[in-house]
């Protein structure tokens, strides 16, 4: 027996350039504190399993982008959809509480208030992924090494602030 697959109607131009707006949005909004506030770490001991500092900046910018494929293959179900509006929007509380780890953890120098953060990030992850799922199992799975990321993110953050 023969098993045949349509292949996904390829996107169009407009959809391409929604995609691509998306990733590189989603990229520079949560690359902004950063670049804002930096990542100086002279005030706390670095554990032993501290990756070097490029390692930080091609994680994000893969999970970043990651996260911008995803949000743009739950768009493009159509925002007139109840469960793809929630999705979008449970999507942009957890990218607020993202970018608002940088200030707290960096911008503030308080490893506790980081741990509380990044406490309330891993959930707001864990619901996006759900919301996703919901919408597009793919769009899921794009945010499956955010949140593994997420959470080596918030034992190394524990290791500081208990350091």
């Amino acid at each position: 027996m023969e098993v045949t697959r349509e292949l996904p109607p390829r996107p169009s131009a407009r959809e391409a350039a929604v995609a691509v707006g998306m990733i590189v949005g989603v990229n520079l909004i949560g690359s902004s504190p950063s670049l804002f506030i930096g990542s100086d770490t002279s005030w706390f001991a670095e554990p032993w399993f501290f990756p070097p500092g490029i390692v930080f900046g091609v994680a994000w910018t893969t999970l970043f982008t990651l996260m911008g494929l995803a949000l743009y293959l739950v768009w493009r179900h159509g925002f007139s959809r109840r469960d793809v509006r929630l999705a979008v929007a449970i999507f942009a509380v957890q990218l607020v509480v993202n970018v608002s780890w940088t200030p707290a953890f960096f911008g503030l120098q308080r490893a506790d208030l980081g741990l509380l953060v990044i406490g309330v990030l891993w959930v707001a992850v864990a619901a996006t992924i759900w919301a996703f799922a919901r919408v597009d199992r793919l769009a899921a799975a794009l945010l499956v090494p955010y949140i593994a990321w997420v959470s080596f993110a918030a034992v190394l953050n524990y290791t500081i602030y208990v350091g």
